[in-house]
C-alpha cells in the first residue's frame, strides 16, 4: 500500500472529505504551534478515518488501536513539520498512519523469525507468540509505560479515546462527566504522555 492508495482513500470518502482538508490543514498548523485545543479537534475529526486505515493493514483489532495511539502520538511531536504546499493534511496524517502500521507488521514479523530461529537453534517446540510484541515493538512498551504514569482519570479518558475509539463526546456520555471535562482530561492526559515521551515543543 503506498500513499497513492491513501489518497484514493479520500477521494472516495467523497465532498465531505474534501470540503475539510483546508479546516484540517488550519487545524495541523494549530497543533504545530502546541495548541492542544486544535489537536482534540483534529483528533475528533480523524481519529474514526485514521483507525480504519491503520486496521486495514493489520486487521488485528487490539494492534490496530495501539498503533492508532502511536500515531496521533506522532502527529502531535511532527506537526511542526506538516507543511501545505506539499499536500493535504489528510495526506500527510494517512502517510503517518500507514507508515506506522507497516513498520509494526515488519516488527511483528521480524520478532516471529526470531523466535522461530532461537526454536530451531534449540530444538525445542515453539512457544506461545503472546510474547512477540514485548520483542518486537519497544515503542509501543515505552508507550504503555507513559499511559500507566498517567493520574486515573486521565488514563481513563485516553484508553476510552484511543484504545476504544471513542469521540470526545463518547467518552464524556461513557464516564458521566460534561464534556469540557472530558475534553480536559484528554487533553491533559495528551499533554503527559507528550512530556514523558520527549516530544518537541
Amino acid at each position: 500500500m503506498s500513499i497513492l492508495v491513501a489518497e484514493d482513500l479520500q477521494v472516495r470518502m467523497g465532498d465531505v472529505a474534501v470540503r475539510n482538508v483546508p479546516a484540517l490543514a488550519d487545524l495541523l498548523l494549530q497543533v504545530g504551534q502546541g495548541d492542544d485545543v486544535a489537536f482534540a479537534q483534529l483528533y475528533d475529526a480523524t481519529a474514526a478515518r485514521v483507525h480504519g486505515l491503520v486496521v486495514r493493514i493489520l486487521v488485528d483489532r487490539a494492534m490496530s488501536e495501539e498503533v492508532t495511539q502511536e500515531v496521533f502520538l506522532e502527529i502531535w511531536r511532527t506537526s511542526p513539520r506538516f507543511d501545505p504546499t506539499r499536500g493535504s493534511a489528510l495526506s500527510w496524517l494517512f502517510t503517518i498512519a500507514h507508515r506506522k502500521a507497516v513498520d509494526r507488521v515488519r516488527s511483528s514479523e521480524a520478532a516471529r523469525h526470531r523466535d522461530t530461529a532461537y526454536v530451531v537453534t534449540q530444538n525445542e517446540p515453539e512457544y506461545d507468540s503472546t510474547a512477540e510484541f514485548v520483542d518486537g515493538s519497544l515503542q509501543a512498551g515505552e508507550v504503555r509505560a507513559a499511559i500507566a504514569q498517567l493520574s486515573p482519570v486521565q488514563r481513563e479518558a485516553v484508553e476510552l479515546a484511543y484504545f476504544q475509539g471513542m469521540s470526545q463526546a463518547e467518552v464524556a456520555q461513557r464516564l458521566g462527566i460534561p464534556l469540557g471535562t472530558a475534553k480536559s482530561r484528554i487533553r491533559d492526559g495528551l499533554l503527559r504522555l507528550r512530556a514523558t515521551l520527549g516530544g518537541e515543543s
